[in-house]
């Protein structure tokens, strides 16, 4: 079971744009595999840095909105948002010590 909260085309403002808090949002689909392959690993990096990340996922198949608008064309999809704004973007599934050298300055 994910830590992530579920976000939606409805609630994307409110719980991301307008957080205050450094939000990751992993972009994905069920019948991806790659994004449950990473899916386990982002809820680890939100569990062991819970001051300093909150994790969400956007399910690019029921917000088609976000995904046009985020420009998101292949998933998994992970973008950090800080301010509102996107501060970092990647894409495709990686590995936990890949993942956290690419999260490292909003991790420390």
């Amino acid at each position: 079971m994910s830590i992530a909260t579920d976000v939606t085309d409805d609630t994307f403002e409110t719980e991301v744009l307008a957080s205050d808090k450094t939000t990751l949002v992993d972009f994905w689909a069920e019948w991806c595999g790659p994004c449950r392959a990473v899916s386990p690993i982002l809820d680890q990096i939100a569990e062991e840095n819970p001051d300093k990340i909150r994790l969400v996922k956007v399910d690019v198949d029921a917000n088609p909105q976000l995904a046009m608008k985020y420009q998101i064309t292949s998933i998994p999809a992970m973008k950090v948002f800080r301010g509102g704004e996107v501060a970092l973007s990647m894409v495709g599934a990686m590995p936990k010590p890949a993942l956290e050298a690419k999260l490292a300055e909003f991790l420390n």
